[in-house]
């Protein structure tokens, strides 16, 4: 891996990649294909900022909620699973 990222910083070997890119896609293709990876970048950032927000916005109403609060609605949700469970079998 090393090697590989030596080998890269050659000028020459920089310039046969370059070369090969624009035979490769070509002169006409090269600003299209360059704003295709602008956009994707940039969606892609998007993407993290929406993620990182919607994390943000689920701790706050987490946080807004005391331990006893978590504590009654999860007893009442055991109750209830208990009662539906009673239901069931009576059936």
């Amino acid at each position: 891996m090393t090697v590989l990222l030596f080998a890269i910083e050659s000028p020459t070997i920089i310039i046969l990649v370059v070369a090969a890119i624009f035979l490769l896609f070509g002169g006409s293709k090269l600003p299209q294909l360059a704003k295709a990876l602008g956009q994707s970048k940039k969606a892609f950032k998007d993407g993290l900022d929406d993620a990182e927000r919607d994390n943000r916005q689920s701790r706050s109403k987490l946080d807004a909620v005391d331990d006893e609060t978590l504590f009654e609605e999860a007893r009442r949700r055991a109750q209830q699973v208990k009662t539906d469970e009673a239901k069931r079998i009576e059936r």
